[in-house]
């Protein structure tokens, strides 16, 4: 039985594979090397998994120091898990269609601040010009 607590309780994951969701939203998976008493992560064969709608890519990252502060959710990463829903594409087609998704977001973000400043519910931005809308 495992009678430590806190950080120490990934002493157990050493030399697994991981998979790591960081604070912008990135999912990195790859081999717990080390940690430190900051949860601070140095992670070997390090790949960053994108997801856009039912299609993922990876794309290797090698040897990664990842800062514990920047850790939102971590876990051991099941190579046998349900993927039949998602198809693997290559890095050139997940990274065009993630800007792509980007886009999409921005442009439907910039309507909502549109018809929220239209209708007196929130105040300009900053760099608000007329002929931008």
């Amino acid at each position: 039985m495992n009678n430590r607590s806190g950080i120490a309780t990934l002493l157990d994951e050493i030399d697994k594979r991981l998979l790591i969701v960081l604070r912008d939203g990135r999912t990195m998976i790859g081999y717990l090397r080390s940690i430190d008493q900051f949860s601070n992560l140095v992670i070997h064969r390090t790949i960053e998994r994108i997801y856009v709608g039912n299609q993922y890519g990876d794309i290797p990252n090698g040897l990664l120091v990842l800062r514990g502060e920047n850790i939102v959710l971590l876990g051991e990463f099941d190579e046998q898990g349900d993927h039949s829903k998602l198809e693997q594409v290559s890095t050139e087609v997940i990274l065009k269609a993630q800007q792509e998704e980007l886009l999409q977001r921005e442009h439907k973000q910039i309507a909502l601040t549109k018809a929220m400043v239209e209708k007196g519910l929130a105040p300009p931005p900053r760099n608000y010009m007329m002929e931008d809308w």
